[in-house]
């Protein structure tokens, strides 16, 4: 199912679950300062490229990261627009923040 058509729990949950490995985490940090090859997050990260490329693959999939071909080489960046939505996400969640009037019955 495309990142668009999911549900936005479901994608919440994708991001969210892709975010809970450290090594990922560290992925999303080094591609916030510029796209970079496997082989560049292979030396600085220093992990094998196969198990890089499973970790891209989980980020790709939760919509965190895109690629590109140049070449023969593939360049990952992070998606901006996806780190707005999990900031937005998590800054919208706060207990009591609805002070009673809350339909979902989320603040009793």
């Amino acid at each position: 199912m495309p990142i668009a058509t999911v549900p936005p729990a479901t994608r919440i949950a994708r991001w969210f679950h892709a975010l809970s490995d450290e090594t990922r985490v560290r992925i999303v940090e080094l591609l916030s300062h510029g796209d970079r090859c496997v082989c560049e997050l292979a030396e600085i990260i220093g992990a094998a490229q196969p198990r890089l490329s499973f970790h891209l693959k989980t980020l790709k999939q939760a919509g965190l990261v895109a690629d590109r071909r140049e070449g023969r080489w593939i360049y990952y960046a992070v998606r901006k627009e996806a780190l707005d939505q999990i900031a937005q996400f998590a800054s919208a969640v706060h207990p009591g923040k609805h002070a009673g009037s809350c339909k979902l019955a989320c603040c009793d």
